[in-house]
């Protein structure tokens, strides 16, 4: 019998989830769930190599799931779960970290980045791309949706399933990437050269989820733009105007020629106004779900993903444990 490729997706759980995440990303998986096996995880273990709060973790780690159950991911058309309830995640990753090189690790420019943004240097930082590789092929999938700045990650992945296929046996298929032909490309509201993010220090660069209306209408309107009144697409020389139309582009399904076509000269006012309703319409039914989710329900359903989890991934794990000599005696 055929079966569906897999494909593996994984998010942190700091919190701050936003437009960008949504339209870039979240809004995928819940289409991918259509047409492929799915496989969602939590990354909360990879959360951990920067510093944290406990408390707070486990608040941002309830509201993620939260948001992503809001948004459409289904536990029941896919697997569902928290990495660190998976200890078949950590054990993989240290029996690929003996076969990693350390040049390879030192090549990695996110960990640089990282670096340079004040994060302190640590083992966990630092060998973060080989527990990202054992998140992808612990459940042997086909398929990772990938952002430019995930791709060489991706590709340290291949190199390493290559790596153990020819050492030890043939036990992992070479992940592809999956380019989402829908994701949209968001921007900062307050620096529009730069991308939406949640550890932007400034509260107006990004809309939340969770926003209200009120709010989401605010920072829409307080948008960096420029100073020539037409609307009209030039992410050169009108970035700020070229982000909004496409954010409005995405949550309405219209083109971008056909929006500039009617907002070409209503005028800078009237169009955020556009921009932030469309955005008010598109996260409406999502708050509406969050707000209607039971923390007990949604334990219990991360719970029974994690125990689902487990048991496949043991399955999988024992033949890498075959492989390596590890196997019971």
């Amino acid at each position: 019998m055929e079966t569906n490729k897999k494909v593996f997706s994984g998010v942190q759980p700091t919190g701050n989830v936003h437009l960008g995440n949504y339209l870039g990303a979240f809004r995928n998986w819940v289409a991918l769930q259509d047409d492929y096996d799915a496989i969602y995880c939590i990354v909360d273990l990879h959360g951990m190599t920067v510093p944290y709060d406990p408390p707070e973790y486990r608040r941002t780690r309830l509201e993620t799931a939260k948001v992503l159950l809001a948004i459409g991911v289904d536990p029941d058309r896919s697997l569902f779960y928290m990495q660190s309830q998976v200890p078949h995640h950590a054990e993989l990753a240290w029996i690929l970290g003996t076969i990693t090189p350390t040049g390879v690790l030192n090549r990695m420019t996110q960990y640089k980045d990282k670096l340079a943004t004040g994060a302190p240097a640590n083992l966990g930082l630092y060998s973060y791309p080989v527990l990202m590789a054992a998140d992808i092929l612990l459940f042997r999938a086909d398929l990772v949706p990938v952002g430019e700045d995930q791709k060489q990650h991706l590709e340290m992945t291949r190199d390493l399933a290559e790596r153990f296929n020819n050492r030890f046996a043939e036990v992992f298929p070479i992940p592809e990437p999956l380019i989402p032909a829908t994701a949209a490309r968001v921007m900062s509201l307050t620096e529009p050269t730069a991308k939406m993010s949640k550890s932007d220090p400034a509260d107006k660069s990004r809309i939340l989820i969770l926003d209200s209306a009120d709010v989401i209408m605010k920072k829409v309107k307080s948008a960096v733009t420029d100073s020539e009144p037409t609307v009209r697409y030039d992410t050169e020389a009108k970035p700020g105007i070229s982000n909004l139309l496409e954010i409005m582009a995405a949550c309405t399904g219209r083109s971008i020629d056909d929006l500039v076509s009617e907002y070409h000269d209503a005028g800078y006012g009237r169009f955020k106004e556009a921009v932030a309703e469309a955005i008010i319409e598109t996260l409406a039914p999502i708050k509406s779900a969050y707000e209607r989710l039971d923390d007990r329900e949604v334990a219990r359903i991360l719970q029974k993903g994690a125990l689902d989890a487990r048991t496949q991934a043991e399955v999988y794990q024992s033949e890498v444990r075959r492989a390596v000599g590890l196997d019971q005696m």
